[in-house]
């Protein structure tokens, strides 16, 4: 077989398939994974998420229930269900606050979201990294990171292009409001595990 004049093949490249989000929703539809299978789809990757740790899950349930407080009417807070974000990422953020009410998401995940929240330990640099890049990419205007190793809150605003233009850092002595409600604030103290 004669390639070329040379006599040499050009090397092939090989490249991951990139999962749709489409795709992804049928494998889960059918039941292709275990059902105690954690996982999210990051920009066509299928990804197994850790498994949850106590603290964690306290955490979780803390910033849960200051943002319930604030977010009262006319908003949902999703706790570790899948976003919509783009045809090849659905991540399952710890907390997502998106507008409407639990039935106006029968048919369909939301695509967007006012504010996401993760809580941080063991996936600190993935969600310092590739969730920020994700996240600014796709427009979410406000981005809170619980980290737990230095015991903050870490809040990404005005998102352009792959990252956020603001970042400040809050410890357990102050107080944050969201964006969408600015009247309403939270203490930072009441969102860390003592």
């Amino acid at each position: 077989m004669n390639t070329t004049t040379t006599g040499k093949q050009k090397p092939t490249q090989v490249q991951p398939y990139r999962w749709t989000r489409q795709e992804y929703e049928k494998m889960v539809e059918i039941g292709l994974f275990p059902p105690e299978a954690r996982l999210e789809l990051i920009e066509g990757e299928i990804l197994t998420m850790a498994s949850q740790t106590s603290v964690h899950a306290v955490a979780v349930s803390k910033v849960q229930a200051s943002l319930m407080a604030i977010f009262r009417t006319n908003y949902y807070i999703r706790v570790q269900m899948p976003l919509a974000l783009s045809d090849n990422s659905e991540p399952e953020p710890d907390i997502a606050v998106v507008v409407g009410t639990a039935d106006d998401y029968w048919n369909e995940h939301p695509q967007r979201a006012e504010l996401i929240v993760e809580v941080a330990y063991s996936s600190l640099d993935y969600d310092k990294q590739r969730k920020r890049q994700l996240y600014a990419r796709n427009g979410i205007p406000e981005y809170w990171i619980l980290n737990l190793h230095e015991h903050q809150l870490e809040v990404y605003l005005e998102p352009q292009g792959d990252d956020f233009q603001s970042k400040t850092i809050l410890t357990a002595g102050a107080t944050i409001a969201p964006l969408s409600h600015p009247n309403h604030s939270v203490n930072i103290a009441d969102l860390l595990p003592r």
